[in-house]
C-alpha cells in the first residue's frame, strides 16, 4: 500500500499521458491518505455486446447444437443459444456477410462475404476465432452450400462456375463445375450467377444447380457431366428439394412457385401462384412479386408445409412483409413488423433423407428476430428471451448503476412482469444450446435507457446479461393534439417528430426516486410504488425561464491583473427567495394568458390511472418567452433527502420543491455570480425590443429558433461542448503566452480573461450553459465549521458555483415552511465545460449524496414517516479540511479542499482534444476519475492525487451516438451504444477481465449426432435407399489434381488448426470432453473386448472342428477318403 503526501510533488507519471498533475499551494495540511490503486488494477477489453445485430444480411442454425448465427452487413457475426448465451466476432475487412454454414455437431462456422473471402471459425472455444480463410481473386462469391457431415464446401460464383474446397485444410480442389459445361452447348446467353447449389437428399452425387436466368441442372458428380436441365422463362430465387429426391421446388422473380420432377425435364408438373388471381378464362394470373425464398418441408403424419417469403400481389393494400405458411389446403399470411431479411425452418432431424417434422421458423427481420410455432393453431410467436428490443424505440440516453442495492432489482421485476404481452406460444423456446457461464463474480447492475417516444427502460445487467426489468412510458402523462391541430404548433418549433424524446434523466437508486427531462422542455419527477392508484388532477407548474442574450464574457481592459478569490456572500443579500411568492413563475390557472406564455404540451387534464411501478409526483414545464421557445434542458438532478430537483439550461437554472411543488429559484448564469466574483458576467447593453419585422431583433430570433431546433436531443449538450472547445483554442492562438503565477488559479488568467473580439462574438450566439450538479452535505463557504445541505453547479465556461440550501426540520413543517437558497459565488475555475463533481472525506473515501431511504408513498398516512439519512459525517480536526472536492472540466481535473477552497491538486488531461465523459466510480481496491475523451482514449487517474494508472486508445470518436451514450459505473464497469440497435459493455478493471472467460457462456457442447434413419429391409436390398459418395477419391488431389494458386489465397488463422484443437474452454468444457473420452475410450475397449471374446470362440470352434475331422480320417488310406 502506496502512501502519498497531498503537499508533495507526484513523480513517475507515465510518458503517455497528454498531462502532469501536480500539487497546488494551500493551507498547510499534514494529512496523508493512503491510495491502493494501481496502474496493475487496471486493464481494457470489451465484454459482451446486448442488442439486435445491425443491419443484418444473413442466418445459419444448427439443428444439432441448437445455435443461431446472424451475419450483419458490417462484418459481424452474432451467436445466440439459450437465454444468456451469446457471443459476437467480427471479420477484420468489415465487408458483409452474405452467407453462413454450419458444420453441423462440430462446433465451426463457415461466413461468406462480400469481398469473396471465405472464413472458418472455430466454435469450440469460448470466444470464437478464425482457423483459416480463402480468398477469391478472380470470381465473386455468390452461393455456398456444406452437406451434412460432409467435409467439402461447394462454392458457386457470379461467373456461373462452381469450385470446391476442403474446409479441414481449406484448400481448394482441382475438381471444378464449368458454367458452359454445365448448360446446354447451343444457350448462346451466359446463365447468370449461381443462387443455389445442393445434392440430391437420395444420392449425394448428384447435386442441384440453379442460376439466375432460370435454368437448373442436375449434375453429376462421377460422370463429370449434366444429367438434365429444366429450364425457365422466369428468374429463379431459390430452389428446396422433396426429401425423397424425385422433386424439387422453385421459387420465381414472377410470384410463381413450380415443381418439377428430376425425370421430366422438359416442364413443370404443378406450376401455382400462391397469391396472384386466377383468371376465369383460363389465362395466367396475374404476375406477383418475387418470391425470395421457398422452403418444402414433409411430415410423416399430414400434409407438407410449404413456406415462402414475398410473392404478394402489386396490388395488394398491406405494404408490410409477409411470411406465406401453406400446409395442405391451408394458407396462413403472416404479417412482419420489417422487411424480411432471411428465414430457416426449424425440423426434428438434420438428414435431408428423411421426414423432416418442423417445427418452428425462425425468421429474420430487419430489425426484429421472429420464431414462429408451426404445431399450434394459429401459428404463435415464442416469447424472446434476448435482449433485442432495445431499438424498439430509438435510443435518446443511457445510465449505468453498478453496485445496486439488491432489493432493487426484484422490486423492479416484480411490477415489469405485470406488463408482458399474452398469447405467446406455450412451448420453450427451440434456440436451446450452449451453457451458461460458472463465474461468480456478480454484483446488482441495472441499465437505464431513455427513448423517442418518451419510454424509459430498466434492464437487469448482472453477470453480463441483460433482461428486461420494466417499461415507463411518460407520454400518458400529456395529451396527444390530431395531427394538423393548431394547438401543436408551438411544439413543432422545438421538436420535429418525437416531442417526448427522453434528453437527460437523473435517478437515485437508493430512494428510487425519478426525475426526467424531454425534448420539450418538460421535466417529470416519479416516485416508486407498487400499490395501483388514481391521480384526479396531475400537478403542473409552469416556468417561465428568460436569460439575456448579452449575458456572456466580456474582454476585461485591465486584463493583465489575475483575478482574486471569491469572497463568501451573506445568505441574505443573494436570496431572491428566502420567503413569499416565488418569482415569475406562479402555475398559470387562466385560460386568457398569452399563447406565447404557453409550454409545448398539453398535460392529461382528465384522472390518470396509475399502475404499479413509477408514478408521477409532478410535471415542471417550461413555457415559451416573448415568441422564442424555451432552451432545452442540458442538466438535472435530484435530491431525495432534500425533496429538490433542480435543472438548467443556456438561460439558467430552476430549482424546485417537489414536496411543496413551488419554484425556489430561477435565475440566469450570470445572476450567480456574487458582486466581487473574479469571474463575475456583465451584460453589454440592456436588451434590445424585438422588431416585429425586419432588423437585427428578427433576424436574431429567427437565428434562436434555428438554434433551437439544431439542438434537438442529447446532441445539444455535445455540440456546446465542441463549439467551447474550438473557442478556447482559439482564444489560446490570439492571448498573450504569458501567464500570472499567483493567486488560486493564476494559471488559468490567459484562458479566461484575454479573449479576442472574434471569440467573444462566437461566445455571444453559445451563451454560459449549466452542464452538471451535485448535492451535497459540505461547505459552501470557507467560514463552515460544520456540513450543510448545498448544490454545486457547473457551467460549460469551466466555473463551479455553489448554492446553500436551508431546509426546514423534517415532518409537516418540511411541508408548510419555504426553503432558503442562497448563492456562496464561485469555487474554482476549469478549462472547458463541467463534466462531474464528487466529494471525498479527509481519508478519500467517497461521500455519496444523502438520500431518503424508500417507503411505499401510498401507504396510510400513519406509516408514512420521512427519514432522511445523511452520508456519515468525516472525521474532522480543527484547521485541516475535512473534505475534497473533485471537479472534472473537458480539460483538467483538479482537487480542491474544503472548507479551506485550496486547490491541491491539478492534472491537465488533454491539450489536443477533450473529454466527452466523466465520473468518479469506486473500483473493488479503491477510488478513481474515469475520463473518455473525444480522440478515443480512456484514461483513469487516481483520487486525490489525480496520479495517471490507465491510458488506453481505445475507440476514437467516429459516430456522435457513442458520444452521447457513453458511460462509466462503479466497479470498473462502462458502455456506449455501438449502433443504434446495439450496446457494447467494456470493462477496465483487472480483476473483472481476469474472470472473463468463466463469466462467459459456451457456444458448444459434446452431444451425440441422431441416427441416420433405417433404410428399411426393401431398400436395402434393391438400392432404394439413400446413396453415399466417396468425395475423396472424387475432389482430393489424386483424381481432381492441384487447383490454379492465381484463383485463390489461402491466409491461416492467428492460431494453427492442432492449437485451436487443444485451446481450453473453460473447466467445464475441459471435463466435459475429458468424460466423452474416457465414455469413447471405454467403448472402444468393449468392443474391443467382444471382438477377442468372438475370435476365441471362433478359435475354440475351429479347434474342435479340426479335431473331428483328424478323429474321422485318422486310420483311412489315402484311396479311401
Amino acid at each position: 500500500m502506496k502512501k502519498f503526501n497531498i503537499r508533495k510533488v507526484l513523480d513517475g507519471l507515465t510518458a503517455s499521458s497528454s498531462g502532469t498533475a501536480s500539487p497546488q499551494p494551500g493551507t498547510n495540511q499534514n494529512d496523508v491518505i493512503q491510495e491502493t490503486l494501481q496502474s496493475e488494477h487496471f486493464q481494457l477489453c470489451k465484454t459482451v455486446r446486448h442488442g439486435f445485430p445491425y443491419q443484418p444480411s444473413s442466418m445459419a442454425f444448427d439443428p444439432v447444437q441448437k445455435i443461431l448465427a446472424i451475419g450483419t452487413q458490417s462484418g459481424a457475426v452474432r451467436l445466440f443459444g439459450r437465454a444468456g448465451v451469446e457471443c459476437y466476432c467480427q471479420h477484420d475487412s468489415g465487408a458483409a456477410v452474405i452467407q453462413l454454414q454450419f458444420l453441423v455437431n462440430e462446433g465451426a462456422l463457415v461466413s461468406a462475404l462480400a469481398d469473396d473471402s471465405v472464413h472458418l471459425w472455430n466454435l469450440r472455444q469460448k470466444q470464437p476465432a478464425i482457423l483459416h480463410t480463402l480468398k477469391f481473386n478472380r470470381e465473386r462469391i455468390t452461393f455456398c452450400h456444406l452437406p451434412f457431415q460432409s467435409k467439402w464446401l461447394y462454392i458457386g460464383t457470379e461467373k456461373g462456375n462452381i469450385h470446391i474446397v476442403n474446409v479441414e485444410s481449406f484448400t481448394l480442389s482441382g475438381y471444378v463445375i464449368m458454367w458452359n459445361k454445365a448448360i446446354e452447348l447451343s444457350s448462346k446467353s451466359h446463365p447468370g450467377p449461381v443462387v443455389h447449389i445442393s445434392d440430391n437428399p437420395m444420392d449425394e452425387g448428384k447435386i442441384l444447380i440453379g442460376f439466375e436466368c432460370g435454368t437448373v441442372v442436375l449434375w453429376d458428380l462421377k460422370c463429370k457431366k449434366a444429367d438434365y436441365r429444366y429450364n425457365h422463362d422466369e428468374a429463379i430465387h431459390s430452389v428446396a428439394w422433396h426429401h425423397e429426391g424425385k422433386q424439387f421446388t422453385c421459387s420465381h422473380s414472377d410470384g410463381t412457385l413450380t415443381t418439377w420432377n428430376v425425370r421430366v425435364p422438359a416442364k413443370p408438373t404443378i406450376t401455382i401462384t400462391p397469391h396472384g388471381k386466377q383468371p376465369k378464362d383460363g389465362k395466367k394470373p396475374e404476375p406477383c412479386k418475387p418470391i425470395l425464398k421457398v422452403e418444402y418441408k414433409t411430415t410423416r403424419a399430414g400434409d407438407a408445409f410449404v413456406v415462402m417469403s414475398g410473392g404478394l400481389s402489386y396490388d395488394t393494400g398491406c405494404r408490410r412483409s409477409c411470411l406465406t405458411v401453406m400446409h395442405g389446403k391451408s394458407t396462413a399470411v403472416l404479417e412482419m413488423d420489417y422487411p424480411i431479411v432471411d428465414f430457416l425452418t426449424l425440423c426434428e432431424t438434420p438428414y435431408p433423407n428423411d421426414f423432416q417434422e418442423p417445427y418452428a421458423v425462425v425468421v429474420l427481420l430487419e430489425k426484429d428476430l421472429v420464431v414462429i410455432d408451426l404445431e399450434q393453431i394459429g401459428y404463435p410467436i415464442f416469447e424472446n428471451p434476448y435482449p433485442l428490443s432495445i431499438h424498439e424505440s430509438p435510443v435518446t440516453c443511457v445510465e449505468y448503476f453498478a453496485d445496486c442495492p439488491p432489493e432493487l432489482i426484484p422490486a423492479l421485476y416484480s411490477v415489469g412482469s405485470r406488463q408482458k404481452r399474452q398469447g405467446y406460444s406455450k412451448k420453450e423456446w427451440p434456440i436451446s444450446g450452449g451453457n451458461w457461464g460458472q463465474g461468480t463474480l456478480s454484483y446488482p447492475e441495472i441499465i437505464v435507457t431513455g427513448h423517442a417516444d418518451g419510454s424509459i427502460k430498466f434492464w437487469d445487467a448482472s453477470a453480463i446479461m441483460l433482461q428486461v426489468l420494466y417499461k415507463l412510458k411518460t407520454a400518458k402523462v400529456f395529451e396527444k393534439a390530431p395531427k394538423g391541430s393548431k394547438e401543436e404548433k408551438p411544439s413543432t418549433e422545438i421538436v420535429d417528430e418525437d416531442p417526448f424524446a427522453i434528453q437527460t434523466l437523473s435517478w437515485c437508486p437508493a430512494s428510487r426516486m425519478l426525475c426526467v427531462a424531454g425534448v420539450s422542455a418538460h421535466v417529470i419527477i416519479y416516485r416508486f410504488s407498487k400499490q395501483e392508484m388514481t391521480t384526479e388532477v396531475v400537478q403542473l407548474l409552469e416556468v417561465r425561464m428568460q436569460g439575456e442574450l448579452n449575458d456572456v464574457d466580456s474582454p476585461d481592459p485591465a486584463g493583465d491583473h489575475p483575478p482574486t478569490p471569491s469572497t463568501p456572500v451573506p445568505p441574505s443579500s443573494s436570496s431572491p427567495t428566502q420567503e413569499g411568492e416565488p418569482p415569475e413563475a406562479q402555475p398559470f390557472t387562466s385560460d386568457d394568458r398569452p399563447r406565447d406564455n404557453g409550454p409545448g404540451l398539453k398535460v392529461w387534464s382528465a384522472p390518470l390511472k396509475q399502475s404499479p411501478g413509477y408514478q408521477v409526483e409532478l410535471v415542471i414545464q417550461l413555457v415559451w418567452v416573448s415568441g422564442e421557445p424555451p432552451q432545452q434542458i442540458t442538466s438535472l438532478a435530484v435530491s431525495s433527502s432534500d425533496g429538490l430537483v433542480v435543472f438548467g439550461n443556456s438561460s439558467g437554472l430552476a430549482v424546485v420543491d417537489y414536496l411543496q411543488k413551488s419554484l425556489l429559484l430561477n435565475m440566469s448564469t450570470s445572476e450567480l455570480y456574487s458582486p466581487s466574483d473574479p469571474y463575475q458576467r456583465q451584460p453589454r447593453s440592456p436588451r434590445k425590443t424585438r422588431q416585429p419585422s425586419g432588423g437585427e431583433g428578427s433576424m436574431r430570433s429567427h437565428l434562436n429558433v434555428q438554434m433551437s431546433r439544431l439542438r434537438h436531443g442529447m446532441f445539444y449538450l455535445i455540440y456546446l461542448f465542441v463549439f467551447i472547445f474550438l473557442a478556447a483554442k482559439m482564444s489560446k492562438k490570439i492571448s498573450s503566452p504569458t501567464e500570472q503565477k499567483t493567486g488560486l488559479d493564476a494559471k488559468d488568467s490567459s484562458f479566461s480573461r484575454s479573449r479576442s473580439s472574434s471569440v467573444t462574438s462566437i461566445e455571444r450566439e453559445s451563451r454560459e450553459a449549466i452542464s452538471s450538479f451535485h448535492f451535497s452535505e459540505s461547505f459552501p463557504r470557507k467560514t463552515d465549521s460544520s456540513p450543510s445541505p448545498s448544490l454545486w453547479l457547473g457551467t460549460t465556461q469551466g466555473t463551479v458555483l455553489v448554492l446553500s440550501l436551508s431546509l426546514p426540520p423534517t415532518g409537516d413543517q418540511r411541508l408548510q415552511q419555504p426553503v432558503g437558497v442562497s448563492s456562496c459565488g464561485t469555487l474554482v475555475r476549469l478549462k472547458g465545460g463541467i463534466l462531474t463533481m464528487a466529494f471525498l472525506d479527509s481519508l478519500g473515501a467517497v461521500l455519496p449524496p444523502s438520500y431518503e431511504p424508500w417507503s411505499e408513498p401510498n401507504a396510510p398516512d400513519e406509516e408514512k414517516t420521512r427519514r432522511r439519512r445523511p452520508a456519515s459525517p468525516p472525521p474532522t480536526q480543527e484547521g485541516q479540511d475535512s473534505q475534497y472536492a473533485v471537479v472534472c472540466s473537458e480539460k483538467q481535473a483538479k482537487v480542491v479542499g474544503l472548507p479551506s477552497q485550496s486547490c491541491f491538486f491539478k492534472h491537465n488531461i488533454t491539450e489536443s482534444s477533450f473529454v466527452l465523459r466523466a465520473d468518479v466510480v469506486q473500483m473493488a481496491a479503491g477510488l478513481c476519475l474515469a475520463c473518455f475523451c473525444a480522440n478515443g482514449h480512456i484514461m483513469t487517474l487516481s483520487l486525490p492525487s489525480l496520479r495517471p494508472l490507465l491510458d488506453v486508445n481505445y475507440l476514437p470518436l467516429t459516430d456522435m451516438r457513442i458520444a452521447r451514450t457513453f458511460c462509466f459505473s462503479n466497479l470498473g464497469q462502462a458502455m456506449y451504444l455501438t449502433s443504434p440497435t446495439e450496446i457494447q459493455r467494456i470493462t477496465y478493471s483487472q480483476e473483472t477481465c481476469d474472470n472473463l472467460q468463466e463469466m462467459m457462456g459456451e457456444l458448444f457442447t459434446p452431444l451425440e449426432t441422431p441416427e441416420a434413419p433405417n433404410r428399411g429391409f426393401f431398400k436395402g436390398l434393391f438400392g432404394g435407399g439413400a446413396q453415399s459418395l466417396d468425395r475423396e477419391d472424387l475432389f482430393g488431389e489424386t483424381a481432381a489434381g492441384k487447383a490454379s494458386r492465381s484463383l485463390a489465397q489461402h491466409i491461416p488463422g492467428p492460431q494453427g488448426m492442432e492449437g485451436m484443437k487443444g485451446a481450453a474452454s473453460g473447466v467445464v468444457g475441459d471435463l466435459a470432453r475429458a468424460r466423452i473420452a474416457l465414455d469413447e475410450r471405454g467403448q472402444k475397449l468393449g468392443e474391443l473386448e467382444d471382438r477377442t471374446a468372438a475370435m476365441m470362440a471362433s478359435a475354440d470352434s475351429f479347434s474342435k472342428h479340426a479335431h473331428d475331422m483328424m478323429l474321422k480320417y485318422k486310420d483311412k488310406k489315402w484311396y479311401q477318403l
